[in-house]
């Protein structure tokens, strides 16, 4: 065997292979995990070219991947005034009269949409602090948007609308538009006149974004989107020059109206790759979000909404999802809904067996116990965010809670309910919609309340994972998602060497703790992006 590139040791080494689960050296070539064991094993493998990195006290994991993130597409999503800290309208208010303006226009993101105190989102709450500028401020669902009165002047939005996806514009009991603008369709009016990166800053702050990512542990990452279009030619530029600090595999959205063209053509994306990306899947859309009003039920919201699908026609969707798996295109599918993860489900069952191809369902918010069971009996990944439940409060005091009522706010989030059925569930975090720390989503995964938030009880403390449990959503779990568990999501010779080392053990360490672990290597490719040691 020829002299290792990489040489990790003295560390608690997790494999997550069933063969051998524990070791305290690794050793790496051309990328790949070549030996497992411990330091007198591998000192054959040490040459005059071996770099050797002593690991003592922490403890190497399988490089963690965020199974459901936008790292390019956020770039746009969270561009302006960060409002993520905004509690109240009055803290709204006063980050809207002093936030930036760029080509006169005023942005902010990240918004939550209990901050406006249960009042219907109207532009006249906020106009008179604008000064007159066109505004666009995206909730955190990334779903919805309240645009000012300039900026719907300037995309001549004058009322309501019909699109071909699930989307409007809201209006008032007078037919003036409030400003509110709900799903993707709506929000691109606006969206689309906002001032836009030169190519080398997007570029420079992608690889920025990237290299901040993988300081928090993560390797590689789903991403949920194709972008704009122009995100091979983004990353190939990048790769021209240096190698992308994470592992990117984009699924290409397929939106309602697709017609058979449409679909080939996605299937015809799926060749395109460099040395760290690759396109691989479609993303579909089954429903919104329920604090929107948008997430498709199996009855009305407290509201009266919820009761429509993302697609107008929800069969257009299964014979979309039936021309992709019979071009060996798997699908991961936005589902929040009881209602819309059930047509997820039917749509998968009607598929077979044939081939065994894997297809996901992303979120699945508030699901009964039959939903979870038949998502495991399907073989169905289930693709959740445990940071989300940031948004919501144990006493369902918040808007994603009153939408719903105690009933099915009760079943949120059901992740234990989900391994305990037998289900594969991938974890994420659905950046910009939630922070892409890795070691959040680990530590709020087992304790149904972000790291450090104390004084704030579990939402359905029941479903708190066990360490071992997020960890293995974020790898072995997150390589199945994608199809790649023979090459991915444990440590073992003939493995992807990305790999990620820990200060403390975030399986066995407090979970608290675990959420703010320092990350002392990353490695994606067998190359170190991120050192600490």
């Amino acid at each position: 065997m020829p002299a290792a590139d990489l040489l990790l040791t003295g560390a608690r080494v997790r494999t997550l292979d069933p063969a051998r689960p524990e070791a305290t050296a690794v050793a790496v070539t051309d990328g790949l995990v070549t030996a497992v064991g411990d330091a007198a094993d591998l000192a054959g493998l040490r040459g005059p070219g071996t770099e050797v990195v002593d690991l003592t006290g922490a403890t190497l994991t399988p490089g963690l991947v965020d199974a459901h993130s936008h790292p390019v597409w956020g770039l746009e999503m969270s561009a302006g005034e960060d409002l993520t800290g905004v509690r109240d309208l009055d803290g709204l208010r006063a980050a809207l009269a002093s936030a930036a303006r760029v080509d006169g226009w005023v942005t902010g993101w990240g918004l939550d949409h209990n901050a406006f105190g249960g009042r219907p989102l109207d532009r006249a709450l906020v106009e008179d602090v604008l000064g007159g500028a066109p505004a666009f401020i995206r909730l955190y669902d990334g779903h919805s948007a309240l645009a000012s009165g300039a900026a719907l002047d300037r995309a001549g939005i004058t009322g309501p609308r019909a699109f071909a996806q699930r989307s409007s514009i809201a209006c008032d009991a007078d037919g003036r538009p409030t400003g509110h603008l709900v799903e993707h369709a709506a929000m691109d009016l606006v969206g689309d006149l906002l001032p836009k990166p030169a190519p080398a800053e997007r570029r420079r702050r992608l690889v920025e974004l990237l290299a901040s990512m993988a300081a928090t542990g993560l390797t590689g990452a789903h991403v949920m989107d194709l972008g704009d279009g122009t995100v091979p030619d983004l990353l190939a530029s990048v790769e021209e020059e240096t190698d992308l600090p994470l592992r990117l595999r984009l699924a290409p959205w397929c939106m309602p109206g697709a017609d058979t063209a449409s679909l080939d053509e996605l299937v015809r994306l799926q060749k395109e790759s460099g040395r760290l990306w690759r396109v691989g899947g479609v993303k579909f859309f089954m429903d919104g979000t329920v604090e929107g009003g948008t997430a498709w039920l199996e009855r009305p919201d407290c509201h009266g909404e919820g009761t429509d699908a993302f697609w107008p026609d929800p069969a257009a969707y299964t014979a979309a999802v039936h021309h992709l798996h019979r071009a060996g295109v798997g699908t991961a599918t936005h589902a929040i809904g009881d209602a819309a993860v059930a047509h997820v489900l039917d749509t998968v069952e009607a598929l077979g067996e044939s081939g065994r191809l894997r297809h996901r369902v992303e979120h699945i918010e508030t699901v009964p116990h039959r939903l979870a069971t038949r998502i495991a009996e399907l073989g169905v990944i289930a693709s959740m965010q445990p940071t989300h439940t940031a948004y919501t409060r144990a006493d369902h005091t918040d808007e994603w809670s009153k939408r719903l009522g105690d009933e099915r706010a009760d079943r949120a989030w059901r992740c234990r309910d989900l391994r305990d059925a037998g289900a594969y569930l991938a974890l994420g975090s659905d950046w910009p919609i939630a922070h892409y720390d890795v070691r959040q989503v680990l530590a709020t995964a087992r304790l149904r309340r972000l790291p450090g938030a104390y004084d704030t009880e579990p939402v359905t403390g029941a479903q708190a994972l066990t360490g071992l449990m997020a960890l293995e959503g974020v790898t072995s779990h997150a390589a199945v998602a994608a199809g790649e568990q023979h090459v991915a999501g444990r440590i073992a010779p003939g493995y992807r060497a990305d790999l990620t080392a820990f200060g403390l053990d975030p399986v066995d360490a407090p979970a608290d703790e675990a959420g703010e672990a320092p990350v002392a290597l990353t490695v994606t490719g067998g190359r170190i992006v991120h050192r600490a040691v």
